[in-house]
């Protein structure tokens, strides 16, 4: 899982290594600030993903075939349904979002550009979330892993056809996405042709479509959705916020988010691990699996984010000259270096975390966590700090992974005493 994770920033790397190549740092903006809506667009519905494992692994645990293949079709026909919403309101969604960011005149026609393409791979991407948590659920990681790195090989080789090849910039970016994307939905179609078990065939009607099941999974999913939203309004408030500092601000902004992000992917792996593990553990009511799963998890999460730290304090500053020539952007880049230093050791057990409670689909709980982490802590930090401009903001963001952790961690001892107790 950590292979295949790392491999979408890994994605988002070579997008911002292209794209800050070229003369103009515009582009380079252009991407961050598009990039902005499909993380409420499509990050937004990553509960197809996680709801999906986590009620999977559930049903896997407990043995229950019937229900493992119900849970893949009901959240299908989600996935579909909320593509099909996001293509026809297109137009609308885009005016909405653009007036919100507000960003100056040179850099908003190359976003639109960017916007209207990409759209498109709604439908693929929407539906790979749902077959992705899926096989994760079911505790099969090899699918997700070819899947994900198929999509993200593609779409790097794409950028490169696009961008250096034939000249392309901000199109051609969208484009590969786009292209790649439903390269990624036909494999991982034809992975779950392959490993969907033959008892799938006496689904009927009725047991999919029971109002029970349906009505839960929408209870998960509403949660999760509200969760992910306010993540998502963190992270995009936050580049918003640095876009008023300058395009040469926003841009160095956007090369270290790429640490942050390729770091929170890479953790991510042991989040998705736990996700599996825990739900296996629930379904089948094994408290020693429960228990194993979350201190070898735990370790290894906690080894690892040491050791993204020290790569970032070693070679930090070699890897912003790799993504950028421009001098003014890796500058105030290197100054705001030391944040993501110190950000690995202080967000991993919110990530690991965050695998536990879908795994457990403790997804109110969730809810509740980031909801009190953004307005209690990411927005109050960010207003009384803004004398301290764009150091203001790396403060924010760091206290507010901190806080989430925290009262994660809180809820998760209030809790671990039942959960010890079904599992009994």
């Amino acid at each position: 899982m950590i292979i295949a994770n790392i491999s979408t920033p890994l994605l988002g790397l070579v997008d911002t290594a292209v794209m800050g190549h070229l003369d103009n740092a515009s582009f380079l903006a252009a991407v961050a600030l598009a990039g902005l809506i499909f993380n409420f667009l499509f990050w937004g519905f990553g509960f197809l993903r996680m709801g999906t494992a986590g009620l999977s692994a559930q049903a896997f645990g407990a043995n229950n075939t019937l229900e493992l293949n119900a849970i893949l079709l009901r959240a299908m026909v989600l996935a579909a349904s909320i593509s099909l919403l996001l293509l026809v309101f297109q137009q609308s969604i885009a005016a909405f979002s653009f007036y919100l960011i507000n960003c100056n005149d040179s850099i908003e026609p190359l976003a639109q550009q960017y916007f209207y393409i990409r759209i498109w791979s709604a439908p693929a991407c929407l539906c790979q979330y749902v077959i992705l948590g899926w096989f994760l659920g079911r505790q099969n990681t090899t699918s997700p892993l070819l899947i994900v790195v198929t999509t993200n090989a593609c779409n790097i080789c794409l950028d490169l056809l696009f961008v250096v090849h034939y000249g392309m910039n901000t199109e051609g970016v969208a484009l590969a996405s786009v292209l790649a994307e439903y390269i990624g939905l036909i494999f991982g179609v034809l992975l779950v042709i392959r490993n969907i078990p033959v008892s799938s065939l006496s689904l009927s009607w009725p047991h999919l479509f029971q109002a029970d099941k349906i009505k839960a999974m929408l209870l998960i999913n509403g949660h999760l959705f509200v969760r992910t939203l306010c993540l998502i309004f963190t992270f995009s408030f936050f580049t918003v916020q640095g876009a008023k500092f300058g395009s040469a601000i926003l841009a160095a902004n956007a090369i270290l988010m790429n640490f942050q992000t390729f770091m929170a992917y890479a953790l991510d792996g042991f989040a998705h691990a736990a996700e599996a593990l825990i739900g296996r553990a629930l379904g089948a009511k094994n408290k020693a699996l429960f228990q194993q799963s979350i201190k070898t998890t735990a370790l290894w999460s906690l080894l690892v984010a040491l050791l993204f730290t020290l790569t970032f304090n070693f070679a930090g500053q070699d890897i912003i000259n790799s993504l950028t020539h421009l001098t003014e952007v890796r500058e105030p880049a290197y100054e705001y270096l030391p944040w993501l230093i110190a950000l690995p050791l202080i967000s991993f057990s919110s990530f690991l975390l965050d695998g536990v409670f879908i795994g457990a689909t403790l997804s109110r709980q969730m809810r509740d966590c980031i909801l009190l982490s953004l307005f209690l802590v990411f927005l109050p930090s960010w207003y009384y700090t803004q004398d301290l401009a764009n150091h203001g903001l790396w403060l924010a963001l760091s206290l507010f992974m901190l806080m989430r952790t925290l009262i994660m961690l809180g809820y998760y001892l209030y809790y671990q005493r039942s959960i010890m107790q079904s599992l009994a």
